[in-house]
């Protein structure tokens, strides 16, 4: 298949422009293909040559004007349309098309609680050609016609409200102009919660086996999304685009969700079956700003080449933060994108694969695709709240309103941002784009602090990088009381880098604090004696953004070898019993179990490290134990499965059906057990089928499938990467099963077990990517990765691998990621 080039898009936006898209979708001939028949008017400027994509099990007919056009001269994805002259043009096409399992075009799945099916479309980028042909780029806007065949029973959802004809035809209202990659629908037999908001209909949809879960919390959905739409509407002067609201929740989805206008997607695993975390509902509410928040950037307003999708990536980031701790109960959101966004922006932009957050030099649509990662999304937020400190939230605003005034329902470029953000400010806004858009790496700011002849002392900043920053400076004293050592804020200074002048600070503070509030992105350093403050009384700190700092701070000095991770995991020990915000417990954790125990320490090590990570689980378990913190109860109980070294704690909480003192253990919990008990080879595939009996849900199979694929047990193991690696399109696993398998294969308490498939690993990788596509080699690359090789072998497998095998480039990508990441655990390793 060919991938569509910059230059091809911009030469055929000059010929074209296409009016109107007719579709008919029959989604009732079988299980592995359906019908779409597209009629597409348009008009040629000049006579030309040019092509029309479509991706189909079988093109029936074609004709232009009338005319045939001979189906064989479909070449991979494109279909020449020759001898084009200037004028009006009416291309009709009839293809068979056929249903993915991989979430990418019309994606087909059968819920084995009650085998009904659902269809959902994800069209993003080059998948619009898999559901019906079209001009597929940004910039060729249309209005969109489309009816849908479906079975008896089902409901058709689309972008424009949709009504039965009778006979299971269904028709939706036509859309205003859009991209044919936010062309979306989804059908089957929904189960739906309907209201209506300022005259415009609300919907939330799922599968009927997720009825109850999603009836229990549509109140909740309701409001945010209503409360999002309402601070959006004071934000923004340009009123919502669309006649519809509906948010559907859909399974094996590859995303967190999908900015289809007046039809959002998202994964139904936020229907949730079991206990969460408040920090986890205020994720799926961030999901849901974030996807409102592109109804106006991305939808309304429309890149013209990929090389924005930061316009609109990093907008929804920022703005879905930001709205939602202005609009709803969920008032510290900064603090969970600090401690765990923002660490995946730090992360990708300082491997080799980094880029800026507009680049320049996104060439085709394979590289596009590359670049929805944590640069795109964190770094780009991180981007806009340190211009919104540095240019006020006011002048922000006006220059956005400007942006969407000159540019709705059309199509627009970074130059065009920033021109109209340059008419509502008089700073320089081209070079702050210039400075922070067009630059890649992390800067790094340590503070110098001089003690003078009376006692005072005062502050300069060593700035490694090129970029300005806003910044404030937490000065804190120490108060030690009989509760414990407490750091209070004395002052919180404003300061602009570069800054050459010493800053007086008076007193010299207990800790000295840059970044304090997180207000920009720039790895932060400790002097000597602020570290020493952050290391006996961190968790005296008041405010949990600025324990975010300090924490993200210790985790960048842990992955560049400038903090034995050790230290880090002592830390921890000491402080986190004392926390009480969910997302930095979760994220501490998090880090110190995945990175530091299973990753940056040794075999040797990694005995006394799960003991530490036990023990300080057990703490916050017994801390919780009055009901209180059920949140912060619920992430203790989880991570102490997760590390348990010894299965007798945890078998005996899966016997009683509870832990002592609660939590009942719900589906989730149970899964989690018996993969732990899989691992250290304390269950068996009798147990794991009856705990299958018991949850036959779609949740169920993919536990199923990863405590199967974790046995410490050679056929086991033989049957997994069988399944992974040696299908067929008939036997092939779908996304989220492969997933599942691959998480539970490699383990650290495995590795002389699993040590042959390390070399395979490669060869099958490159060999079922380029068979199954980018989702799957996506998955491949992050998740079937032999992450717990911690080896020079390993390593220079991978690099043989991208120097000789020539993998796709979704998977040459995630494997260069990994393979810098291993690269960086073995130096932290030998230092």
């Amino acid at each position: 298949m060919s991938v569509l080039t910059r230059d091809e898009a911009q030469t055929r936006a000059r010929l074209l422009d296409v009016h109107r898209y007719t579709i008919d979708l029959d989604l009732t001939t079988g299980d592995e293909t359906f019908d779409s028949r597209t009629v597409i008017r348009f008009t040629a400027r000049t006579d030309a040559d040019t092509f029309i994509e479509l991706k189909p099990a079988q093109l029936r007919s074609a004709t232009l004007d009338g005319r045939p056009l001979d189906p064989e001269t479909l070449d991979g994805n494109r279909l020449p349309l020759n001898n084009l002259t200037a004028g009006e043009h009416e291309l009709h096409l009839d293809a068979s098309m056929r249903y993915s399992r991989t979430g990418e075009g019309m994606h087909r799945f059968t819920d084995p609680t009650d085998g009904e099916t659902y269809l959902y479309t994800q069209l993003f980028m080059e998948d619009v050609q898999r559901v019906f042909a079209a001009f597929d780029q940004p910039d060729l806007k249309a209005v969109f016609d489309l009816t849908v065949k479906a079975p008896e029973g089902w409901s058709v959802l689309a972008n424009g409200i949709t009504e039965p004809l009778g006979e299971g035809r269904w028709q939706a209202a036509t859309t205003p102009l859009i991209s044919t990659y936010l062309v979306a629908v989804a059908a089957g037999p929904w189960h739906s919660v309907c209201t209506e908001h300022r005259d415009l209909p609300f919907g939330l949809h799922c599968r009927r086996s997720l009825a109850p879960y999603l009836d229990a919390d549509a109140e909740e959905l309701f409001e945010i999304t209503k409360q999002c739409y309402d601070r959006y509407h004071e934000k923004f002067e340009e009123p919502y685009p669309f006649d519809s609201y509906d948010q559907a929740f859909v399974p094996e989805f590859n995303a967190g969700a999908m900015e289809n206008p007046g039809l959002v997607t998202f994964r139904d695993e936020f229907v949730y079956r079991s206990a969460v975390t408040d920090t986890e509902r205020q994720t799926r509410a961030m999901v849901i700003a974030h996807e409102m928040a592109h109804m106006w950037f991305g939808d309304l307003v429309t890149l013209r080449w990929w090389d924005d999708i930061w316009l609109n990536e990093s907008f929804a980031e920022y703005m879905g933060y930001q709205t939602l701790t202005e609009a709803t109960r969920f008032t510290d959101t900064w603090t969970d994108f600090g401690v765990a966004r923002k660490a995946w922006g730090y992360d990708a932009d300082q491997r080799p694969s980094t880029h800026p957050v507009a680049p320049e030099n996104v060439n085709d649509t394979a590289s596009a695709l590359l670049n929805f990662d944590g640069i795109s999304y964190a770094k780009g937020a991180s981007a806009l709240r340190q211009l919104v400190a540095w240019l006020g939230e006011k002048d922000f605003l006006a220059g956005i309103n400007t942006h969407f005034a000159r540019h709705k329902f059309a199509n627009a470029t970074l130059a065009d941002f920033i021109d109209s953000l340059a008419s509502a400010t008089e700073r320089d806004v081209h070079a702050w784009a210039d400075a922070w858009l067009r630059t890649t790496g992390v800067d790094t700011l340590t503070p110098v602090v001089t003690p003078g002849d009376d006692g005072t002392c005062t502050l300069t900043v060593e700035h490694n990088g090129s970029r300005p920053h806003h910044i404030a400076v937490g000065l804190y004293d120490l108060d030690v009381a009989d509760e414990g050592r407490h750091l209070v804020l004395r002052d919180r200074l404003a300061l602009d880098i570069p800054h050459t002048t010493p800053e007086p600070l008076g007193k010299r503070p207990a800790l000295l604090l840059l970044n304090d509030g997180d207000l920009t992105y720039a790895k932060i350093r400790f002097d000597t004696e602020s570290f020493e403050a952050v290391r006996t009384s961190l968790s005296g700190l008041p405010d949990p953004l600025t324990r975010a700092v300090v924490w993200n701070a210790l985790r960048d000095a842990v992955r560049d070898g400038q903090l034995p991770p050790t230290a880090y995991l002592d830390t921890a020990r000491t402080h986190l019993p004392h926390e009480t915000d969910l997302a930095l417990a979760q994220g501490v954790l998090t880090f110190a179990t995945t990175k530091v125990a299973d990753r940056h320490l040794t075999p040797e090590q990694r005995p006394a490290a799960l003991t530490t990570l036990t023990s300080l689980c057990r703490d916050l378990i017994r801390r919780t134990e009055d009901g209180d913190n059920p949140g912060l109860r619920l992430i203790a109980v989880r991570h102490f499965i997760d590390v348990a070294a010894h299965p007798e704690t945890i078998a005996a909480w899966l016997a009683d059906g509870t832990v002592p003192g609660g939590p009942e253990l719900d589906p989730e919990l149970r899964w989690r057990v018996l993969a732990r008990l899989a691992v250290l080879g304390a269950t068996d595939e009798q147990a794991i089928a009856a705990e299958l009996d018991r949850d036959p849900s779609a949740t169920g199979q993919e536990g199923a499938a990863r405590c199967r694929a974790a046995l410490p047990d050679a056929e086991a193991k033989a049957r997994a990467w069988q399944a992974m690696f040696g299908g067929d399109e008939r036997t092939d696993l779908s996304n989220y099963l492969f997933t599942a398998t691959a998480r539970g294969f490699w383990q650290p308490e495995q590795t002389d077990l699993v040590s042959e498939y390390v070399p395979r690993y490669y060869q099958d990788a490159v060999t079922v990517a380029a068979r199954r596509g980018p989702a799957i080699a996506t998955a491949v690359g992050r998740w079937a990765f032999p992450a717990h090789a911690v080896d020079t072998e390993n390593l220079h497998l991978g690099e043989q691998c991208l120097n000789d095998a020539d993998p796709i480039p979704s998977l040459r990508r995630t494997l260069a990621d990994e393979l810098d990441d291993l690269a960086r655990v073995l130096r932290v390793r030998e230092a």
